[in-house]
């Protein structure tokens, strides 16, 4: 019985199942960290003194100057606007091109991501995973020499490291389906997605620190090598399920894990693959609560996991140093929350406090009731640096919610079809991720102003009360009747059993 499971008893004293979550979501981290890089290195790779001059002669050339009388000025601004001109990068890169920049990435994102969920769940998850994080690392040591050539080769690395990136979700989403007994599947995809926080926090920093400290191409080229230390640890440690695995794992552990999951001996590799019932999929309400949830949710996410340094650099004033540490003190508090909800979660489904469908819901509120109140607060604060970073802070921390919430509800709706159903809602909940840098880049060219980013502030929380109601209303965490096996005409009497325990030919 799982209840009776015991890991000091095996091989090893440290379960392999939870080895793989850490290393699923170091790789999420490296993936995050290709995401969110370019962010903080463009403001060093930017020669912003220039572009503002250029942008000031262009709006008097159009009798259209803006003049800004509500802009924040601080008692170290002096101090700060040296440190910015000493910052000064070699690229003439006005916002709407910043804008166009920071957006590359995800077009290759979405366009990976439905082929790279279907090759996840028919193919190997493990491999799926491994190639992406290689494709960032190439297209990282690649990207220097692109952006001297022209930026538009530079957003073709950035293009390659999204489609790298596009696969990973689905990924990691079949990993977790194949390694996770359903006791544990909210602390194990918790450990796994908070690696997005972790690699946040890790990638902002490093590069906060190499941009302040040597030339903005190390960036690049530090960061893609260490990558490939992870690649190797994966491919030798890991594998795509417990049957598969033979290093480490202690055969009470793989018992363990097979029959929590339904599965008997050796039933886990002869199965055939189901295809996708996509019209009951795309009828399925709680999907859909999933999709609209992961798209709302993903505009507030990207629009400050992307212009957080912008805003902190441009807005607040911070210099780089300050601006990195600044930047990703959110992220580490993020990624505390997400590993501290998910156990609190999930110690009360144990406990038959609360339902799964309530348990998602609950992260769910979490990751979009308090960053709503909090970009509010944020508009209306004005140039006070403290308020502002303390509500960025607590705003940030709670969209942590979202890996209990609705990113774990695909498995729990269809196991069967996890990495395809996030890949469908990750591609629909990527439109943001090209959405915001650009929406950002109009309304901020040539007006960086508090006004211009209370109008961000305010279509952020417009979705987040679009996914609040969405959700709370049509969400579940129940199996879905469609994850089931279609049975042959004589097996109709198998019809209620999951996929991978009917097996009859």
């Amino acid at each position: 019985m799982p209840g009776k499971y015991n890991n000091s008893h095996g091989n090893i004293m440290f379960p392999i199942r939870y080895l793989m979550a850490i290393m699923g979501s170091i790789g999420l981290a490296i993936i995050y960290g290709f995401k969110v890089n370019v962010s903080v290195a463009i403001v060093a790779m930017v020669n912003h003194t220039a572009v503002k001059l250029s942008t000031l002669h262009q709006l008097e050339t159009e009798n259209t100057t803006v003049i800004n009388l509500n802009e924040c000025h601080y008692d170290n601004t002096l101090s700060n606007a040296t440190k910015t001109v000493a910052e000064d990068g070699p690229f003439v890169w006005n916002e709407p091109l910043q804008g166009l920049i920071l957006s590359s990435y995800f077009w290759g994102y979405m366009v990976s991501l439905i082929p790279g969920g279907r090759m996840a769940d028919l193919l190997s998850a493990k491999w799926v995973m491994n190639g992406s994080v290689l494709l960032n690392l190439v297209a990282s040591m690649l990207s220097p020499v692109a952006a001297n050539v022209h930026y538009s080769l530079f957003i073709l690395m950035r293009f390659i490291q999204g489609i790298g990136g596009g696969v990973t979700f689905p990924a990691m989403h079949v990993m977790v389906a194949k390694w996770a007994p359903p006791n544990e599947r909210s602390v194990l995809a918790s450990i796994v997605y908070a690696g997005t926080a972790l690699g946040t926090v890790i990638s902002i920093l490093l590069t906060g620190i190499l941009a302040a400290n040597l030339e903005w191409v190390w960036i690049f080229y530090i960061e893609g090598a260490l990558c490939l230390f992870w690649c190797i640890a994966w491919w030798i440690m890991i594998e795509d399920n417990p049957e598969k695995q033979t290093r480490f794992i202690s055969q009470e552990e793989k018992d363990y894990i097979m029959q929590s999951l339904g599965q008997g001996e050796n039933n886990g590799e002869h199965q055939e693959k189901p295809a996708v019932p996509w019209g009951e999929v795309l009828r399925s309400k709680p999907f859909m609560a999933i999709l609209i949830a992961h798209f709302c949710s993903n505009f507030g996410w990207y629009m400050l996991l992307i212009e957080l340094p912008t805003f902190m650099n441009q807005i607040l004033k911070f210099d780089m140093s300050s601006n990195a540490g600044l930047s990703s003190m959110p992220f580490l508090c993020m990624w505390i929350f997400t590993m501290v909800l998910s156990k609190v979660l999930a110690t009360m489904q144990e406990k038959k406090l609360i339902t799964v469908t309530k348990s998602r819901k609950i992260g769910t509120l979490f990751s979009s009731v308090v960053p709503m109140f909090c970009l509010i607060g944020v508009s209306y604060v004005g140039c006070s640096r403290t308020l502002a970073v303390t509500l960025m802070t607590i705003g940030v921390t709670c969209i942590g919610g979202m890996y209990s919430g609705f990113l774990s509800n695909h498995i729990d709706i269809a196991p069967n079809f996890a990495g395809t159903l996030v890949a469908i809602t990750n591609c629909v909940a990527t439109i943001p991720g090209f959405v915001v840098p650009i929406f950002v880049g109009k309304l901020t060219h040539g007006n960086q102003t508090i006004e211009a980013w209370r109008i961000i502030f305010f279509a952020t929380v417009a979705l987040y009360i679009i996914e609040i109601l969405v959700y709370t209303i049509f969400g579940s965490g129940e199996e879905q009747p469609w994850n089931k096996t279609k049975p042959n005409d004589d097996e109709a009497s198998d019809q209620t059993l999951p996929l991978k325990e009917n097996t009859t030919k």
